[in-house]
């Protein structure tokens, strides 16, 4: 039997030799944490453009959605990572999830609204509605 001091401190030592020493460190922190992309919103004369830095994510990952001039983009992403040998195997799930809305201006033309996901970046083009389009100075004659 172990010594009294050393009864509470054995497991903890045995797991981290097995896994490493911040095993439950990092797969507590990583299964826990929530992911919330970074956001560019840029506007142009033409058009808002709403960039979501994803990496690691696809296509179909992605759901977009516009109800009442409020334009929600979501993911949710299901990891499972698989390793084994002749005398172990470990499965970790991990679980990853987010939703950004963005309140968007009257001036939007919602019909036109497209997106497109590339190098990590997903990308959705708001185009302003024609009478919302800056047209630039112009001259007025005097009558």
């Amino acid at each position: 039997m172990l010594p009294a001091n050393r009864r509470a401190t054995w497991l903890p030592n045995v797991l981290d030799d097995i896994f490493g020493n911040d095993w439950w460190s990092e797969s507590l922190n990583s299964a826990l944490t929530s992911t919330r992309p970074a956001v560019n919103i840029a506007e142009t004369d033409q058009e808002y453009r709403v960039e979501l830095a994803a990496p690691g994510l696809e296509k179909k990952d992605f759901k977009i959605d516009l109800h009442k001039n409020v334009l929600t983009i979501s993911s949710e992403k299901e990891v499972v990572n698989e390793e084994s040998n002749e005398s172990f195997m470990r499965r970790e799930f991990s679980y990853n999830s987010f939703k950004r809305s963005f309140t968007l201006p009257e001036t939007v033309n919602a019909e036109k609204i497209r997106a497109e996901q590339s190098n990590g970046i997903l990308t959705v083009h708001i185009p302003k509605k024609p009478e919302a389009v800056e047209r630039g100075p112009r001259q007025i004659s005097i009558s």
